[in-house]
C-alpha cells in the first residue's frame, strides 16, 4: 500500500456514525488514538532507559454512547463477536478475546474510583495487527478517552498513559513497558517524542521538514515474539542485578554507563553481556540521535539507526531473516537518510528516514527488492508525525 490512503477522513467517520447508529439506535462521540513507530530506542523502555518514537496516522477509533443499562457493549467494525459485560462484576482476567484491551481499561478505571456508567463501544482500527506499530496501545488509548466521556472524571492524558500500561500489564499479562501509550496519548504532529521512561520527562524532536517516515511491514510474525520478549526482560534484570554488585547505585540497565559496561564486560556471562551492551549502548545513541535530528545532522542519525539495527540482530538477537532483508533494501536509493527494525522484532516493520521527493519511488523500490529476495509482497505506509489522541469531532 503506498500512499497515505489509510489517512481516515470524516467521510470514514461519517461511516462509523451511521453504523453505530444502526448496531445501537444512539448518536455516538468518537474518540482516536494513534499507533506509533518507533524511530530509535529499541527494548530500552523497560529498562527504564530512553525512547524516541512518533504518532503516526494509522488510528483506532472508539465510537461511545451512554446505555440506560450497566452494560458494556462491545463491537468491532474488523473483529468478530459480540461482547456484553456487567459493569458491576467485570471479569478479573483476560478472556482471550481481542475485546481484552477494552476491558482491561474499563477494569483499571474502575479500582482507580472512576465512575462512569453502562456504555456501548463500537471499535475501528486501522493499525495492522501484529506489525509491531502498537495496534493495542491505540485501542487502549482511544477506549480510554472513550470511556471517561462517560463518567464525571477526566484524568490527564500521561495518567491515562499509565492506567492503559497498567490493564496490559496486569489485565491481557502483556508485560510491555509505558512508551506505547505514552506516544500515543502525547505525540505532536512534526515531531518525534524523547521520552525518559523512568521519570516521564519528555521534549519533542522536530523532523526536518520534507522528511517522511517511511514503514515497511515484512508481512511476517515469527512466533518467537512473545516468549523471547520475556526471556530478554529477565536476562537484562539479571545484568543489572550484576551490576549493582559493582555498582550499587544501578537499578535498572539505564543507571550503566558505557565506561562501567567496558570496566566489566568479560565479567559478564556472554549473553547477558550481549543484552546490556545493546541496551547501555541503545540508550546513547537514542539520545545522540534526538541531539542531532534537532541540528538536523541526518547522516548521523542515519548512521545511529543502522547501528541500532546491528546491535538489534547481533546482540540483542531479535532481528529475522525477513527484517535484515528489508532494512538491506533500503540502502543505497535515492532520498534514502536511514532504516532499522522497529518494536520488539522477529518481524513486523522496518522504519526509515527518506526525502519527501523521492519517497514513492523508495516505496517502490524497497518492495520490489524484497519481493525478489523473499517472494513475500511487502506493504509499505508513507506516514508522518501526527498528534497524539482526542476527540474525533
Amino acid at each position: 500500500m503506498h500512499g497515505d490512503s489509510f489517512v481516515t477522513t470524516p467521510m470514514k467517520a461519517h461511516e462509523l456514525t451511521q453504523h453505530f447508529e444502526r448496531l445501537f439506535g444512539t448518536y455516538p462521540r468518537i474518540f482516536r488514538a494513534p499507533g506509533r513507530v518507533n524511530l530509535i530506542g529499541e527494548h530500552t523502555d523497560y529498562n527504564e532507559g530512553f525512547v524516541m518514537p512518533a504518532a503516526v496516522a494509522f488510528s483506532t477509533y472508539v465510537a461511545v454512547a451512554p446505555r440506560p443499562d450497566r452494560k458494556l457493549v462491545i463491537r468491532s467494525e474488523e473483529f468478530p463477536g459480540n461482547f456484553e459485560f456487567d459493569l458491576d462484576h467485570l471479569p478479573e482476567r483476560r478472556t482471550g478475546a481481542w475485546c481484552d484491551y477494552v476491558l482491561g481499561v474499563a477494569s483499571v478505571l474502575q479500582q482507580r474510583g472512576l465512575k462512569f456508567g453502562g456504555a456501548s463501544l463500537l471499535v475501528h482500527g486501522e493499525v495492522p495487527i501484529g506489525a509491531g506499530l502498537s495496534s493495542s496501545a491505540a485501542v487502549e488509548v482511544a477506549s480510554a478517552l472513550a470511556l471517561m466521556s462517560m463518567g464525571e472524571t477526566q484524568l490527564p492524558l500521561p495518567e491515562v498513559a499509565k492506567l492503559c500500561q497498567k490493564a496490559e500489564n496486569n489485565f491481557v499479562g502483556a508485560k510491555v513497558g509505558i512508551m506505547d501509550q505514552f506516544v500515543s496519548c502525547m505525540g505532536k504532529a512534526g515531531h518525534a517524542f524523547l521520552l525518559d521512561c523512568r521519570s516521564l520527562e519528555f521534549r519533542f524532536v522536530p523532523i526536518p521538514t520534507g522528511i517522511r517516515l517511511v514503514v515497511c511491514n515484512t508481512m511476517v510474525k515469527h512466533d518467537l515474539a512473545t516468549g523471547a520478549y520475556n526471556t530478554r526482560r529477565a536476562e537484562c534484570e539479571e545484568g543489572a542485578r550484576l551490576f549493582a554488585k559493582w555498582d550499587p547505585a544501578v537499578r535498572a540497565l539505564r543507571d550503566v554507563s558505557v565506561e562501567l559496561l567496558d570496566q566489566h564486560f568479560h565479567d559478564l556471562p556472554p549473553t547477558i553481556g550481549k543484552r546490556c551492551s545493546h541496551v547501555v549502548r541503545e540508550n546513547q545513541r537514542t539520545l545522540d540521535a534526538a541531539r542531532l535530528l534537532t541540528e538536523g545532522d541526518l547522516a548521523q542519525v542515519g548512521a545511529l539507526m543502522r547501528e541500532s539495527h546491528n546491535s538489534l540482530r547481533d546482540l540483542y538477537e531479535v532481528s529475522c531473516r525477513e527484517l535484515d532483508i528489508m532494512v538491506d533494501a533500503a540502502e543505497g536509493l535515492a532520498g534514502f537518510v536511514g532504516g532499522r527494525m522497529t518494536g520488539g522484532g522477529f518481524g513486523g516493520c522496518t522504519v526509515n528516514l527518506v526525502r519527501e521527493e523521492n519517497a514513492e519511488d523508495f516505496a517502490s523500490c524497497v518492495a520490489e527488492r524484497y519481493l525478489q529476495k523473499t517472494g513475500i509482497t511487502a506493504q509499505v505506509y508513507l506516514c508522518i508525525a501526527e498528534d497524539g489522541a482526542g476527540e474525533f469531532s
